[in-house]
């Protein structure tokens, strides 16, 4: 095993053992209806597992109706929605990767167009739908809008964030029933537990909001539903926006000491180090490959807890420094493996590695 460099080494987590440290990150593909996924993700999420990954991510996966971002995103919250996902995560267990699925809501994020059917360059939300052209009210943990044109949201109530704590466990139980084998709830980008996280977003004065500690505690309590329907042996990831990018807002310091929390937990195995998405106020750094990897490396360092890097990994050895490196412990990448599924196959390659492939692929020629 030392002669293998450390990406393409095992990765155990709790009783998951991943044939390496390359997870294809939730990507949205747009193309359900009702939350229900067809053939379009069926072979986006099939060639990808094929293409050589440790573990593949369904996209973001939204626990209710009003939780999606758009009209085509994928749900799992009921059975019509997860006979699909079944059949997903056991395509991506035959094809020897991990399967792996992201839970989220979008908060007052929610209720957007299809990205590429609005106005303007393709971006991760289209423009906010109103309810009078068919679309629904966002939540929120306050009546403030994402952006000057979005639809003001309905605050919830402490009853109806224990609704929404509820969809999520919901939502965790019907993934285990479907196969699959990591879990990831979805606290970053602006969405609606982001949204409590953040300081921008969250003006409440109850429980939920003013402390730190406060503004934590929808997130707690998911977590705390969510293993309950999700088994001690298998692991669970949560995804944070590390820092906002804007004044007044949640900073890697703030993160750090959420990911310290969440280490002391003992039921959340790693930190998937994203950021910003929060307010469009944001001011970006110049965006380079692995922008977003020294977030990863110091909350792994200083939290003491599992991290994953994502954000332009494009060229395996960057993927493979960021290991070895002691940033992370696995690289979730996007873009590049959209491009190209067998991304991971040329990075063995690259790397030396002698990789395992599918059978029926074995005769494949990787250059």
């Amino acid at each position: 095993m030392t002669d293998i460099p450390l990406l393409f080494q095992p990765l155990q987590l709790r009783s998951v053992l991943a044939k390496n440290r390359i997870a294809v990150s939730p990507m949205c593909q747009y193309s359900a209806r009702d939350g229900v996924g067809d053939d379009w993700h069926v072979q986006h999420l099939g060639a990808r597992a094929a293409g050589g990954a440790g573990i593949v991510f369904v996209e973001a996966t939204h626990v209710s109706a009003v939780g999606r971002i758009t009209h085509g995103c994928l749900g799992l919250w009921n059975c019509a929605q997860q006979a699909l996902l079944g059949r997903i995560a056991h395509l991506i267990t035959r094809c020897g990767a991990v399967p792996a699925i992201q839970v989220a809501h979008a908060g007052r994020k929610a209720s957007c167009e299809i990205p590429w059917l609005g106005s303007g360059p393709i971006r991760r939300e289209g423009p906010p739908i109103p309810v009078d052209r068919g679309g629904w009210q966002p939540v929120a943990p306050s009546a403030l809008p994402y952006d000057e044109d979005g639809c003001p949201p309905h605050p919830l109530s402490a009853d109806e964030i224990r609704q929404v704590v509820d969809q999520f466990a919901t939502t965790a139980r019907l993934a285990r029933e479907a196969g699959f084998k990591v879990l990831e709830v979805h606290a970053a980008h602006g969405y609606l537990l982001h949204s409590f996280i953040s300081p921008l977003s969250n003006k409440r004065a109850d429980a939920y909001g003013g402390s730190r500690a406060h503004r934590w505690r929808a997130l707690m309590e998911v977590l705390d539903a969510v293993r309950a329907e999700w088994p001690a042996e298998l692991p669970l990831f949560v995804r944070l926006s590390c820092t906002d990018y804007v004044e007044g807002g949640v900073m890697l310091a703030d993160s750090v000491e959420l990911a310290r929390a969440l280490a002391t937990r003992g039921d959340v195995d790693l930190i998937d180090c994203s950021s910003g998405g929060g307010s469009p106020h944001q001011r970006l750094p110049p965006l380079y490959p692995g922008y977003q990897a020294d977030f990863a490396r110091r909350i792994r360092a200083e939290a003491g807890i599992a991290t994953g890097a994502v954000g332009l990994i494009q060229g395996p050895e960057l993927a493979n420094a960021l290991i070895s490196g002691g940033a992370a412990d696995l690289v979730l990448v996007g873009r590049a493996i959209l491009a190209d599924p067998a991304w991971p196959l040329r990075a063995a390659k690259a790397l030396g590695v002698e990789a395992e492939r599918a059978r029926p692929y074995q005769r494949a020629i990787v250059t």
